[in-house]
């Protein structure tokens, strides 16, 4: 029976060969690696951006809100001038007529005759609108 001898320069071989490619993989992981953090700064940068445009459309809906909530003010601050002459002119379409108005709401003669006249002519485009 053959014996199997490793000579010293045999076993020496195989260690250079096994230590240069070990080194070859670190190597290739190493320039993978650079890759992936170059790829990985570019997403963070893409990320600042959308960040910073996220940002910015916030600021721009602030202001939106802010206006808005200045017209809603201006709008409430108009109907509680105008309530009023809500219950003058929902008397008004009942068909009272200026003297009653003026003397039950205590408005003037002249309001209430204004009052009267913009009901009647609503009422009468109303009439022609719904009788045609």
């Amino acid at each position: 029976m053959e014996s199997f001898v490793v000579t010293w320069r045999e076993l020496l071989f195989v260690l250079v060969l096994v230590l240069a490619i070990y080194i070859a993989e670190l190597l290739l992981l190493m320039r993978a690696g650079r890759r992936r953090g170059a790829a990985s700064g570019r997403e963070a940068a893409g990320h600042a951006e959308a960040l910073e445009a996220i940002q910015r459309e916030i600021g721009q809906l602030r202001e939106q809100v802010f206006r808005l909530e200045g017209e809603v003010d201006r709008l409430k601050s108009a109907q509680q001038i105008a309530a009023p002459y809500a219950h003058v002119v929902q008397m008004a379409r009942q068909g009272l007529d200026a003297n009653e108005l003026a003397a039950s709401c205590g408005i003037s003669r002249g309001e209430a005759e204004l009052i009267v006249a913009l009901h009647r002519t609503q009422s009468r485009d109303q009439e022609g609108a719904t009788g045609s």
